[in-house]
């Protein structure tokens, strides 16, 4: 699937890609529903890595591949058709961006490298008990002593936390002006005395979160990431560059394929016209995704060093990916028909017949990067105009 004529040289990419894929993803990960076991994801992505696959949307000046967004969107589609595993993102599309752009040249020598080759796994801690999307409100707290921070605090629902070596957190180092002043940006290695880990199970039973305990944990001031007190602004741009990625076509291809392999299992004859209608409609619905981030990523110069709008391109691009995955996902399970009440997939030849674990695995995505009431906010405020919760006007 393509919207626009493949040039020569972008198809010869996607069959180069299609090739490699072929011959070097591991059978027994293909297609699978959750993230392989740390072992197992780190070599998948340092297999990436040596390819020099791993950062498309990085510049070519910082290691990446300063691929285009037509190229990006190509490794996406074969890697969904290819079933390629998970491996941990958080490095990848959120602190690395931000340190090219942010980061000192320090930052960068240090961190950098490490995340490219898959020797440093990223975690993000945002979140807190009693700040979720009303992110200003964390209180996780960081005292300033001789040259260093000392936190305390508790972060909650932290991607790959208990398998994190760094942490980029938000901890608020004052308490003066408004809520969102006084927060600062730090990164934190996961190895430092005084901070304990405990998984979280999730509905779909994997525990890719965490929950993170701080006591007395003291970080060099030089982690701090641009100015102190004044990390809101780092954050938000790490928000907006998360959603842009959650607002991929990455996710909803992936349950594309979820679709199209349970729709090759099913006898035609036993599906409605109706559904068969729907998943057509679909497939029209993963284009329109695909056509809204190439044009996203094309005018925010992506895999050139360009940088992100405003923030509301990637709120409407994170809206629709949700909302076009929980489409494919539902319509997985209309297909299955009685088969939807099986947890675990089956294996059919190469397909993976999956009507369960994604589908719980994906009601996340509506909560984690910003909720989507959240990000209609945004639209409604930014967008059309209309006056923010609790505008007088």
């Amino acid at each position: 699937m393509m919207l626009r004529p493949e040039s020569q040289e972008q198809a010869a990419f996607r069959r180069e890609v299609r090739d490699w894929l072929r011959d070097h993803v591991p059978a027994p990960l293909r297609h699978a529903t959750f993230r392989p076991s740390p072992e197992q994801a780190m070599q998948w992505y340092r297999a990436l890595w040596r390819r020099g696959w791993i950062a498309p949307h990085w510049p070519r000046d910082y290691g990446g591949m300063g691929a285009s967004p037509m190229e990006q969107l190509i490794l996406m589609e074969e890697m969904a058709r290819a079933g390629t595993p998970d491996i941990p993102t958080q490095g990848l599309n959120h602190i690395g961006p931000l340190l090219i752009a942010r980061g000192s040249p320090a930052q960068r020598k240090q961190h950098l490298p490490a995340i490219l080759a898959g020797d440093a796994i990223w975690c993000q801690g945002y979140s807190e008990p009693g700040a979720g999307s009303d992110l200003a409100s964390l209180s996780t707290r960081a005292e300033a002593r001789d040259g260093k921070l000392v936190i305390n605090g508790h972060k909650i629902w932290t991607t790959w936390g208990h398998h994190a070596n760094w942490m980029f957190a938000l901890v608020r180092t004052s308490n003066e002006g408004k809520p969102r002043d006084g927060i600062s940006f730090v990164l934190i290695p996961m190895d430092a005395p005084g901070i304990r880990c405990r998984p979280i199970r999730t509905i779909a039973g994997d525990d890719e979160f965490a929950e993170v305990f701080f006591d007395d944990v003291a970080v060099p001031l030089e982690n701090v990431v641009g100015e102190l007190n004044r990390g809101w602004d780092v954050a938000t741009a790490v928000l907006s560059e998360e959603r842009l990625r959650i607002g991929s076509p990455a996710q909803a291809l992936r349950a594309r394929e979820r679709l199209r392999m349970m729709l090759r299992a099913t006898p035609a004859d036993q599906l409605p016209a109706g559904l068969r209608e729907d998943a057509a409609l679909a497939e029209v619905e993963v284009q329109a995704l695909c056509a809204a981030y190439l044009e996203a990523a094309e005018a925010g110069g992506e895999g050139q060093g360009g940088t992100r709008q405003d923030g509301v391109e990637s709120a409407y691009l994170k809206l629709l990916a949700t909302d076009t995955v929980h489409l494919l996902l539902d319509l997985v399970r209309r297909v299955a028909g009685p088969a939807a009440a099986l947890r675990d997939p089956v294996r059919q030849g190469d397909d993976l017949l999956d009507a369960t674990e994604m589908f719980l695995q994906a009601r996340r995505l509506g909560i984690y990067g910003g909720s989507s009431e959240v990000q209609r906010s945004i639209i409604a405020t930014r967008v059309l105009g209309l006056p923010s919760a609790g505008s007088k006007e």
